[in-house]
């Protein structure tokens, strides 16, 4: 069972990446990082991205790690300079599920670094937190994203996308799962992810 409060602080390292805390450090790579328009078309937040917007980040981001409701780790490879952000959030204790989100510099893509950080924190999720159910939702436009998703495991589950109004005009979410390698008949596997895609329907 997922414990009541997700665990902070918390460090993650594997695959020549360290997965760390936010630090009030971080203000000026973070402003630098978020105010660029091709993260803002895909994430929620202010554009242009100024120092005021990456104090309230900040704070946000805290606060969510020290009551437990999110983690939210920076993307690095020694620690230091934050290249990116992870995130694993929504946690619902009773289906074992959650969702998870990541984004990368622009400057800093091509690295492998958002696949590193998504492969570490499902892996973390899945072995530490046990949580079976790992989601990402995605803009279908969003073909790095996607490119990432699929690299990593996850798969299209077929939901109904989830619309919704951006700055930057309708979006369509398609939701991805994690999807476990399966033994047996191509049959009996199809049926494994009908029970875990459906089963909690009525």
């Amino acid at each position: 069972m997922v414990a009541s409060r997700l665990p902070f602080p918390l460090t993650l390292t594997g695959d020549g990446l360290v997965l760390r805390e936010w630090r009030s450090e971080d203000l000026d790579d973070l402003v630098r990082m978020l105010d660029e328009p091709e993260i803002a078309r895909w994430r929620p937040m202010p554009s242009p991205f100024d120092v005021e917007a990456g104090i309230a980040y900040l704070k946000r981001c805290h606060q969510g790690r020290i009551t437990g409701q999110r983690i939210q780790l920076a993307i690095t490879t020694d620690g230091g300079r934050p290249l990116g952000e992870v995130l694993l959030f929504g946690v619902d204790l009773g289906l074992k599920e959650a969702e998870l989100a990541y984004l990368v510099d622009v400057r800093e893509r091509r690295r492998g670094l958002a696949s590193g950080a998504l492969s570490l924190l499902s892996a973390y999720a899945r072995s530490s937190l046990h949580l079976g159910r790992l989601l990402l939702r995605i803009d279908s436009r969003n073909t790095a994203s996607t490119a990432v998703a699929r690299h990593c495991g996850y798969r299209l589950t077929g939901e109904p996308p989830i619309l919704q109004e951006t700055p930057y005009g309708p979006s369509r979410l398609d939701t991805w799962e994690l999807v476990e390698r399966q033994t047996g008949s191509r049959r009996d596997r199809q049926k494994n992810v009908a029970a875990r895609r459906y089963g909690r329907r009525t």
